[in-house]
This record gives structure tokens, sequence and C-alpha cells, in this order.
């Protein structure tokens, strides 16, 4: 019980920051071009909410607040607390909003006046257009009001990740140093490599630097020495191999950018009721053959298990008992309807090979922070195509999958490695050009800007509406999912 509220003291932490910043960027840039922000809220607060507090007016827990009913009423907006004397006051930057924490940790808002959001607040819309509104602003302004937040979450991910490396540096294994080599993609192998190849120099450089650097190197050079069967090959590059590349990874069968470390399979998680902890398989077993054909490094673990729908397949697993004693053991493995066994596997070539660690600086840390940034963001939208497959749309989880990826127990560096990518994710997400996400209004503002007039009010509180039920619909389903698979794993 107490690794579950870790997880998930992480997990509201971490939403709570992301929320805050995406919301900030909103406030920032309304604030910027003289937009009235009305309430800034983290998480939401349908009734009552936790706490809310305005600047100078008033302060109070689950809705209890100062009593301002015999307070002067404002000449210029005709709302109580905002006049002395009678006077209008010229509107401050902070102290015109009121900010609160909802009691419902799934999002938050930033209720801008004049404008069609979550909040429908229809009846203002209805009143004649103020010159503090959203929507008597220029759809200059307006658009980067909305892209904001999304702008806020992508440099809160650089930021983060840049603070990272200059914390710590980066623990990683060289070409050179991965034992079993490389696996390359189609278009590597179309070029001369082959799977097993360990790349040595490239036009006669040494290749020992971070993966990255290295795979840029290869990329740029006539000529790339590699170590293929205790013997070295040297394999010249197309005149056109980064655009065969590019191409590649643009296809939808693409799982491979260029290549990737060649690594054995090793069981870290082992998931209850399904068929691998019948068998008995445990966590830190090595698979070296799937029905008596050899599966060296992972992907030929992930290629033989191909085929074998609700199938008893046999696992021979290579087991550590003692430091000095390893076992070899068969077991029969009943796979799922999607040849499935239920295991986690260790990704990471640094728990198989030497690793080295290369230190950054305040001035190269930020360019890293970028390059992780964009890195993350690339990968995490090419892989929301899978979302649409079947077994995708089996996968999709909601804040229990999200918590789930946290540490059992308090790891900074695990935790804002995590926000990071959350981060990213949520900037994605919201820029999909969907009604009630940033990334919709930025699409009925963009039809505005070509076309020159607005789609009406009534057209954007349906598709407001719209929106909301399709996102109300996907949380239901993905927490949904959550719930299916605690109770029937």
């Amino acid at each position: 019980m107490e690794t579950f509220w870790i997880k998930a003291a992480q997990l509201v932490l971490a939403l709570a920051i992301l929320i805050i910043i995406h919301e900030f960027g909103h406030f920032l840039f309304a604030r910027l071009f003289g937009i009235r922000v009305e309430k800034f809220y983290i998480f939401f607060d349908p009734w009552k909410e936790i706490f809310k507090w305005k600047p100078g007016k008033y302060i109070g827990f689950f809705g209890k607040q100062k009593d301002i009913s015999k307070e002067p009423v404002c000449i210029e907006c005709e709302k109580r607390q905002c006049s002395v004397e009678g006077k209008p006051k010229k509107s401050k930057f902070w102290s015109d909003t009121e900010y609160g924490i909802g009691w419902i940790p799934l999002g938050g808002y930033c209720k801008i006046s004049g404008m069609i959001d979550e909040s429908m607040d229809t009846e203002q819309m209805k009143q004649p257009a103020q010159p503090y509104e959203f929507r008597s602003k220029p759809a200059w302004q307006r658009l980067l009001v909305m892209i904001a937040g999304v702008l806020f979450n992508f440099l809160l991910a650089i930021l983060i990740y840049a603070g990272i490396v200059y914390a710590t540096g980066e623990k990683y294994v060289s070409l050179t140093d991965a034992r079993m080599g490389l696996e390359f993609s189609q278009a590597a192998q179309n070029a001369g490599f082959r799977n097993g190849d360990i790349p040595i120099e490239a036009d006669g450089d040494p290749l020992d630097n971070l993966p990255s650097e290295d795979r840029l190197k290869m990329l740029q050079s006539k000529e790339v020495t590699v170590l293929r069967d205790g013997k070295l090959v040297k394999i010249p590059i197309p005149e056109n191999f980064i655009f065969d590349l590019d191409k590649e990874m643009k296809s939808e069968n693409a799982t491979i950018n260029f290549f990737t470390y060649r690594i054995p399979t090793r069981i870290t998680q082992v998931m209850a009721g399904e068929g691998a902890a019948h068998a008995g398989v445990k966590e830190g077993d090595e698979v070296i053959a799937i029905n008596g054909n050899s599966t060296p490094a992972l992907t030929d673990f992930l290629a033989a298990l191909q085929g074998h729908d609700n199938e008893t397949i046999d696992l021979t697993l290579a087991r550590k008992v003692s430091e000095l004693q390893t076992d070899t053991i068969t077991l029969p493995v009943t796979l799922s309807d999607n040849s499935k066994m239920g295991v986690g596997l260790e990704i990471d070539p640094s728990a198989f090979f030497s690793v080295k660690e290369k230190k950054y600086n305040i001035f190269t840390s930020v360019p890293r922070g970028i390059e992780m940034g964009v890195d993350r963001l690339t990968s995490y939208a090419k892989s929301m195509k899978l979302v649409f497959t079947k077994e995708g749309a089996k996968s999709v989880g909601g804040f229990g999958a999200i918590g789930s990826i946290f540490p059992e127990s308090w790891d900074w560096i695990a935790f804002w490695n995590i926000a990071a990518f959350l981060s990213v994710a949520l900037a994605f997400m919201n820029i999909l050009p969907i009604p009630a996400l940033d990334g919709g209004h930025v699409l009925f503002l963009l039809y505005e800007v070509i076309f020159r007039r607005k789609p009406s009010d009534k057209f954007m509180e349906y598709a407001q509406m719209t929106g909301m039920v399709l996102l109300i619909a996907l949380l239901i389903y993905a927490n949904g999912m959550d719930i299916v698979r605690f109770f029937f794993k």
C-alpha cells in the first residue's frame, strides 16, 4: 500500500507542475495583451473548490470567502471589489484573477474573459464585447495565447532535460563497447550494414562518443569501418543514404532509426495472472531460445514470438542462482491471443555493457536539452499511430497506467525524467486539432486568418461541447481499461 501512495504522490505532483506551467503560458500571454483572466485553477472544481484566493480581496477554503456584498461596484466592469470610491482602477497583472485548487485532479484551466472554453460561459458571450476580452483582440494575439500553453510545456521539458544532464551528466554505451553489435534498419542493411556489426571508424575517425554524435558522424561520412565476425569491413556510404533513412522512418513499418543496440533478452517484470507467471518465469531470467531455436538478442526473441497466438511454447532461460552459477531451464509458457506472455523487458544497453559518462556545463546542457526534447516529441508523435491499431487500442491507459511508470521509491532524477516526458506528451496531445483542446482553438483561428471571418459563436459552442464529449469518452475508456487490467489481468 505504501508503494501505491508513493506512486500516487509522484503522479499528482507531476500533473500539478505540468498544469501550472501549461496554464501559466496562457495566463502570461493573455495578460501581456491586456486580456482579463478571470480564473486560474489547478485541477477541476465543479460545485466547490478546495481553496481559492484573489489577491487583496479574499481567501477561502471549501467555498468560504469574505462577504463583499456591501463593497462598491466598479463603474467600468460592474463587478464588486474592483473600485476605489466608485472610480475604476487600472487592471493589475495578477490581482484581477481568482486562483484556486479544485478537487478533481484530471487537469486544470485558465478562464479567459470573452472566450468559449471548458467553462461554457455562454452568458458572457451574449454581452457586448469589451476591450479587455479575448474576442476583441487581433487574431495573431489570440493565436499566441492559445499556443502558449503547448509552448511552455515543451520549454519545460527542455529545461528539465537540460537540468538533468547538467546535474548528472549522461551515462552511455559507446558503439565500440556494444559486444553484441548493433541491429540495423532495412535501409541500413541495403547500404551494406549487417546485424551484429560493430562500427569502429567513420572516414578514419574513431567512433567513441555519445551514440547520437556517432550516428551523425556515420551519416556524414563517405566510409564506415565495422568489425564483423572478427574482421574489419569497410562500408561505402551511399550519397543519398540519409534521405533513404528519412524516407524509411516516415513509413508505417519503421521500427529502427538507422540502428539500435543488440542486447540480450532479460526479464525485468512478470505480470501476475499471465502466461509467464503461471509457468514460473522470474525477474532476472534471460531468454536464450524459443522452441529450441536460439534467440541471442531481444529482436530475435520478439520475432520468434510472432505467429504463436494462444499456443504453448518451450521457453529456454538462463537463470542466475548464485554469483558463480547459472542454470539453464526450459519452461512451457502459454501465450495470449496476441503472442504475449506478460513480461517486462530490459531495453537499456547500460544494463549489459560497459558504461561511459559525459559531463555538461551550463552552456552545453541547453543544446542537449533541446535535442532530447525534440527527440522525445518526435518519438511520441510517431508512436501515436499505434493507438489506432487493434493492439494499440487495448494498451491505452489512464491515470493508473501513467502512475505505474513512476518508481516505487522516491527518486528525483527518475521523477523529473518522467515529468519531462509527460510534459512533451501533454504538449503534443494539446496541439491536436480537436475542439476543446488548444489545437482546436488554433485550428479555428487559422481558419479566421485564412478566410478573414470568424466561425459563429454558436458553431464554437457546439464544437466545444463535441470536443468535451470526445475527451470525456476517451478519459472514461482509458481509465476503464486500467480497471479492466487490474481486475482481469
